[in-house]
């Protein structure tokens, strides 16, 4: 299982598929988990299959997705990228996003992170001073070693450029998926410029916008040809969508987590690629 092939996080080299570690909460993305057994094992099976790109956050559970973390693979490997994020209201201090790093350090038992993205609560708001004063912030941290790169989350192009042009990006974190392809602008100029683009919600948004992709007879009808699951298909769609893609999809068993990791070595052929494709056109 090769994940995908590797593409760069700033400094790190990760394989394509990773895991995202959100799930790992309790519902509603609050307290600890239903089966605190099977989300140490998640975790470790992850990385023994190869993961070396791992995502979470210290609201997470409230601590509680990265204490995880810490319990299941502390010492960290080497290569193991460990991503996190701060949120950014229009009114947040930035004092309290250097807070959340180290909020996120401390639980984590590690003394750095691969990259801490800076997420914005609105992607249509107009970056201004504010947003600048934000990734100072993390710049400072990078500058000090807490943190290895910058990312952003739920941004716009203009967010992307404004920030670039003031220090290096690393990674975007934005909402798409088949179902959803309003990031597609995004995603293009991530590529121009070799950023790493990691879609949330791949399979899209929970709820009924994920049950309608999933069940779609058209995803239902390749799958079928191909031997794989629809949501298998929805994973390698994006894996074979630009070579910058980075996966992070989520999970609370094992056995989905094997399902998601051998969809990024699926190939695509040029009939199922053009159907996906017509697909996408038409859900989103």
């Amino acid at each position: 299982m090769t994940l995908g092939g590797s593409f760069a996080l700033g400094p790190w080299q990760v394989r394509r598929a990773g895991y995202g570690a959100m799930q790992l909460a309790g519902d509603g993305v609050f307290g600890p988990p239903g089966d605190r057994d099977e989300a140490l094992l998640v975790l470790r099976a992850a990385v023994a299959a190869g993961v070396n790109h791992l995502d979470t956050a210290q609201y997470y559970g409230s601590g509680t997705v990265n204490k995880l973390v810490r319990e299941a693979l502390h010492p960290y490997p080497d290569d193991l990228a460990i991503v996190s994020k701060v949120a950014a209201r229009p009114d947040t201090d930035p004092a309290l996003l250097r807070q959340g790093i180290e909020d996120n350090l401390a639980t984590l038992g590690t003394q750095r992170l691969a990259a801490v993205n800076l997420r914005m609560t609105d992607p249509a708001e107009i970056p201004g001073r504010q947003f600048d004063a934000h990734l100072a912030a993390l710049i400072q941290a990078r500058e000090e070693g807490l943190i290895d790169g910058i990312g952003l989350s739920n941004i716009s192009r203009l967010h992307l450029l404004r920030a670039v042009d003031q220090t290096e990006i690393v990674c975007v974190q934005n909402l798409f998926n088949l179902a959803d392809q309003r990031s597609l602008d995004v995603l293009s100029e991530c590529e121009a410029r070799a950023i790493a683009f990691v879609p949330f919600c791949p399979l899209g948004l929970p709820g009924e916008q994920r049950h309608q992709l999933l069940a779609d007879p058209v995803l239902a009808t390749l799958g079928e040809r191909l031997g794989v699951s629809p949501a298998q298909l929805a994973l390698a769609w994006l894996i074979d969508l630009a070579p910058n893609i980075l996966l992070i999809p989520g999970t609370r068993t094992r056995a989905h987590l094997a399902e998601n990791l051998a969809a990024a070595d699926l190939r695509l052929d040029e009939e199922t690629r053009t159907e996906l494709t017509r697909l996408g056109s038409r859900v989103r």
